[in-house]
């Protein structure tokens, strides 16, 4: 399988792609984002958040996403 380089996303796609998973893992980061100060380097902002909602994003990943 090939991945995909930098270049090759679009940071608002990806930006929707994680707004939506994120979602469904029932996890609202209110500051994300594309950072359009930085257009060249394609930065995704994913901002502060309350550190309940960073020890539940925590509790997903260390599932593999799954509920």
């Amino acid at each position: 399988m090939a991945t995909k380089t930098q270049q090759d996303i679009d940071p608002f796609a990806a930006t929707e792609s994680l707004r939506e998973a994120l979602a469904a893992a029932g996890i609202v980061l209110p500051s994300l984002g594309v950072d359009i100060a930085s257009p060249a380097l394609r930065l995704v902002e994913l901002g502060r958040v309350r550190a309940d909602v960073a020890a539940r994003l925590a509790e997903v990943l260390q599932r593999g996403g799954r509920q």
